[in-house]
């Protein structure tokens, strides 16, 4: 069922000892060296480094069509919320974590000193995962780069005059970052004197939470993620945690699987968060970042990715959805009429965007992510801290080119993709048709029903 609600206040968990202005470049902000493998919990500058200098930049060279005839008409835009606070399971684990640290640690480095006599474990459980401002100002900023990016499809007229449609998750990160994404638009166009809706639609934007045969088979499932717990007791690991009780001065049996991930959470939350390099960063060396990284890769790739295929099977609601619309656009654009969704905007979680990029083929390693690869795969396709950092996003842009001719753009994190298959000469900017023969085979099938149903037999 789809609901709609009408917001004017965007409410976002602000927690007054952690309210922080945020530093330029001009600052010297001092980034940790291990920013870069944060996996879904790294910035979006990280992605696009180019921001940090003007987060409003966009390099409209990108979008290059074969021929200047070509006209964008329509505007998908699948985004991930913005940066978070820690889930509670996330900041009870850092709790334990910072006591251990606070009553057992026995190094002296100064770092490790800072920690104990001035660092104050700030995050709770009551936090919950809920938007942070940095989340806020990254779904503004987003929506008026895409309005630099495609001006003739995200502008003032179009919004106003309905044209552009809101859909999101019902979390309230989700929620947030529309609202956030909408203030971005009204703000830049000063808009006071009307409200736009958004509607919540939790059966296509989180489509894994009603996919029977996944919540049974893989995510409710342990022995799913066999892998992923073999790497984590594997020798690889097990050096991390060494290396973190030597830095700290504690026997290894205090350092955890566990504990090592809290340690990571609390470098990558303090720096996404609060733009600070925090001494918990000194836990690690680039090495241990690599590992950690790639552990949490393993889970993705098991868990939403392509380990499983009903993993990007649980997608196909959105997958129709997506196409269903690119279909009733193109139609509309041929036959003359205004296109009625000029510009859609899906705000999901990274767990929406996973299965889809992996369902459409993107970032498929010839070999599998295992865990006795670690070694092999140091060049991967497959790598969260790239693909999905806060506010990620899938962009697909419809062409018309005249005489028929309609073209596709794919754009991951503001930058163009290639879609698996079609690899020709003017593949960032693929003829439409050619991409729904590609995926042919999904769109005549890819049930989510069929798929989800709970004792489907074996393809």
């Amino acid at each position: 069922m789809t609901f709609f609600r009408k917001f004017t206040v965007i409410h976002v968990l602000i927690i007054p000892c952690c309210v922080v202005n945020y530093v330029t470049p001009e600052d010297n902000l001092d980034i940790p060296s291990i920013a870069k493998y944060f996996n879904t919990k790294g910035r979006y500058e990280e992605v696009n480094p180019h921001l940090l200098k003007d987060i409003l930049a966009v390099n409209t060279s990108i979008l290059q069509p074969p021929s200047a005839q070509c006209q964008p008409f329509h505007l998908t835009a699948i985004i991930r919320h913005g940066t978070r606070y820690p889930t509670s399971k996330n900041a009870k684990e850092m709790q334990q974590l910072y006591n251990m640290v606070l009553h057992n640690a026995t190094g002296e480095e100064s770092w490790l000193r800072e920690i104990q006599s001035q660092w104050r474990m700030w995050y709770t459980e009551d936090m919950d995962g809920r938007l942070v401002q940095k989340g806020v100002e990254e779904l503004k900023h987003l929506a008026i780069r895409l309005s630099k990016l495609v001006p003739s499809l995200i502008s003032e007229e179009k919004l106003r005059g309905g044209y552009i449609k809101f859909i999101t998750s019902s979390k309230h990160r989700c929620v947030n970052s529309t609202l956030s994404f909408k203030a971005g638009l009204t703000e830049l166009w000063a808009i006071t004197d009307q409200d736009f809706d958004h509607a919540i639609n939790d059966s296509v934007m989180r489509f894994f939470d009603h996919c029977t045969r996944y919540v049974q088979e893989v995510d409710n499932n342990s022995s799913a993620l066999s892998e992923i717990n073999k790497f984590r007791q594997g020798p690889e690991m097990r050096r991390v945690t060494e290396k973190i009780a030597d830095r700290l001065g504690v026997q290894y049996s205090l350092i955890t699987q566990d504990m090592a991930d809290a340690a990571f959470y609390l470098c990558a939350y303090e720096f996404a968060i609060k733009a600070v390099n925090s001494p918990w960063c000194q836990l690690f060396d680039e090495e241990d970042a690599k590992v950690i990284e790639y552990a949490s890769d393993l889970r993705e790739y098991w868990k939403r990715g392509y380990g499983y295929d009903i993993n990007s099977k649980s997608s196909c609601i959105l997958f129709h959805d997506v196409f269903n619309r690119l279909n009733k656009a193109a139609s509309e654009n041929k036959s003359g009429q205004q296109v009625t969704e000029a510009v859609t905007v899906q705000v999901g979680h990274a767990d929406t965007l996973l299965p889809l990029l992996t369902l459409l083929g993107f970032f498929k390693d010839n070999v599998s992510l295992n865990s006795s690869n670690y070694a092999t795969q140091t060049q991967r396709s497959f790598r969260t801290s790239h693909m999905l950092p806060y506010a990620a996003n899938l962009l697909l842009v419809l062409y018309d080119c005249g005489a028929g001719e309609l073209r596709l753009q794919a754009l991951l994190n503001e930058k163009p993709v290639t879609f698996p298959g079609l690899s020709d000469q003017q593949a960032s900017m693929p003829r439409y048709e050619d991409v729904k023969e590609n995926y042919s085979e999904l769109l005549q099938g890819c049930d989510f029903e069929t798929e989800c149903q709970l004792f489907k037999s074996p393809a």
